[in-house]
């Protein structure tokens, strides 16, 4: 009669040969030897002459070095075969932390006392938009942001300033374009300790990108509108410049939401009133 060849579908349950699970030779499992019975925990594993061997402590601090082979130890009185754990890869550098302007982020750092010098910018919404962008930077580096009522009033300002090497001051114009009035007030007043700079824009609503806040393009307002105003009747905003402005600012997050053309000149003002030489405080 011919032996039939062994087929496992057909093999009770209770008679199938499980599988034993491999384990990770960690520091600190616990576990016995099945042919010495010594139990010890694992306190190194490693690669040897012979092969991968792992080293158990027993709990009178006796050391014994056994080989990693297959069903050859028991953990909870289940037979388990002993691997080599995995090296666990080093963790990626955090990238640093970015502030609103793209500048690396210094945690913690507590305010800096003001410096003498000082950055002045055209309106109140001018002021608030760097705020929203670069106020982390200027409170690093300590310089206040202060705004004028009009550029009319920048020659009395600087007079009254008094500019000097260790106290500059920085000034942000709207709409400075060859030929108008804030140019010729901007050349008048710019000197060594005087930077006057400025974007091309009517006002700097105008610098924060159409795509941030989901429009196709500003639009143009013929001359002799007032400018706010006909760019909330264009968009079908309400006809307040102030909730318009509101929602302008919630739509800038970072440096990316703004035009370049103002980007260049806010950076180049911070480091106008920042340079070496500069740092004294005004009392």
């Amino acid at each position: 009669m011919r032996s039939r060849s062994y087929d496992p579908d057909l093999t009770p349950p209770w008679k199938r040969r499980r599988p034993v699970p491999e384990v990770p030779a960690d520091t600190g499992l616990v576990v016995e030897e099945v042919t010495t019975g010594f139990c010890g925990a694992v306190i190194r594993c490693e690669k040897t002459a012979g092969g991968p061997a792992v080293t158990l402590e027993d709990r009178f601090g006796a050391h014994r070095v056994f080989p990693l082979e297959p069903r050859g130890f028991l953990l909870d009185g289940r037979t388990v075969t002993l691997v080599r754990p995995r090296s666990a890869a080093p963790a990626a550098p955090a990238p640093p932390q970015r502030t609103a302007s793209g500048s690396v982020a210094v945690p913690d750092a507590p305010p800096r006392v003001a410096r003498a010098g000082r950055i002045y910018v055209e309106g109140r919404h001018d002021a608030e938009l760097v705020e929203q962008v670069w106020g982390d930077d200027l409170r690093v580096e300590g310089v206040v942001v202060e705004y004028l009522e009009g550029v009319d009033d920048l020659p009395a300002l600087v007079e009254a300033f008094g500019p000097g090497p260790d106290a500059r001051l920085g000034v942000l114009v709207d709409h400075l374009v060859p030929g108008s009035k804030e140019s010729r007030i901007a050349a008048a007043v710019t000197g060594p300790d005087v930077l006057v700079v400025g974007h091309p824009y009517v006002d700097v609503w105008e610098a924060v990108k159409p795509s941030s806040l989901g429009i196709e393009a500003w639009p143009r307002v013929p001359r002799g509108q007032d400018w706010k105003t006909g760019v909330c009747e264009a968009l079908g905003w309400p006809a307040q410049t102030g909730t318009a402005w509101r929602r302008i600012l919630g739509a800038v997050h970072s440096f990316r939401d703004l035009e370049p053309a103002l980007l260049g000149r806010v950076e180049e003002l911070i480091d106008f009133v920042t340079a070496p030489g500069t740092e004294e405080p005004r009392p």
